[in-house]
């Protein structure tokens, strides 16, 4: 029954992508709320979806930590479920991505429509400084900025050193780090096609006030709550992985 009822939300996350996709593309004349507030549908029906045949669902906890102005997100990045859930979670968004992911066919098309961060890691300084600048203008329009400061999709259990970007971006904007911390990794694990049925826990920390704290400080903040949340949501106590 796992295998069916992971097959099935499968097949309607695809499909519900081309059909979301195409009509994304035409309303690019429009306002970004405008676009933000269709294409977030799509995530919205996915993570219903993903209740009613896999039976996974979540709970938040930490709501009252989240500020009123535009944030840099510090999010755990172990799933695709992450990138679903905190559009129906936090207020309008985007995020800090490697621009090969907007090449994807009708996925990438949506993502482009939502003016992420787009950036060329293989670039260097170069794209630090393109983060930076754009996610300045990004936070300036008010919309909230997604970073998954381990740069990729970790194991449950391990958690990577975090990249400089966003703390850089947060200590030259003056906006606010808010981190988060979920266990979907063990439900729906990187690379795994099975989900496994159960509720997944989200928690928000207190805010990182970058304008009193520099970049380093920053994400020695993040990483030291992140390493204590993890290990409060899963019993587990986090590996660290340093980066190459």
């Amino acid at each position: 029954m796992q295998l069916l009822r992971s097959t099935i939300f499968f097949i309607t996350m695809v499909v519900s992508a081309i059909v979301f996709a195409i009509p994304a593309v035409l309303l690019y004349p429009l306002s970004f709320r405008t676009r933000y507030r269709f294409i977030s549908q799509w995530a919205r029906f996915n993570i219903w979806w993903l209740k009613v045949t896999c039976r996974l669902t979540y709970r938040v906890e930490g709501l009252e930590h989240l500020p009123r102005e535009a944030a840099i997100v510090y999010c755990k990045h172990a799933s695709t479920w992450e990138t679903l859930a905190l559009q129906g979670i936090l207020p309008p968004q985007t995020w800090v991505l490697k621009r090969e992911l907007l090449r994807v066919p009708f996925f990438g098309w949506g993502l482009a429509m939502l003016k992420p961060v787009a950036i060329d890691r293989a670039s260097g300084r170069k794209a630090l400084k393109q983060l930076v600048e754009r996610g300045k203008r990004c936070l300036a329009e008010g919309r909230w900025l997604i970073v998954f400061p381990e740069g990729t999709r970790m194991a449950p259990g391990k958690m990577r050193r975090f990249g400089l970007g966003g703390a850089m971006l947060a200590e030259k904007s003056g906006h606010p780090v808010v981190p988060i911390a979920h266990n979907a990794g063990h439900y729906w694990p990187r690379h795994r096609f099975l989900k496994t049925p159960g509720v997944i826990t989200l928690r928000i920390g207190p805010v990182i006030d970058s304008r009193v704290h520099n970049a380093a400080e920053i994400n020695a903040r993040a990483e030291q709550w992140m390493i204590e949340a993890m290990t409060d949501i899963t019993g587990q106590p986090e590996e660290i992985v340093e980066r190459k």
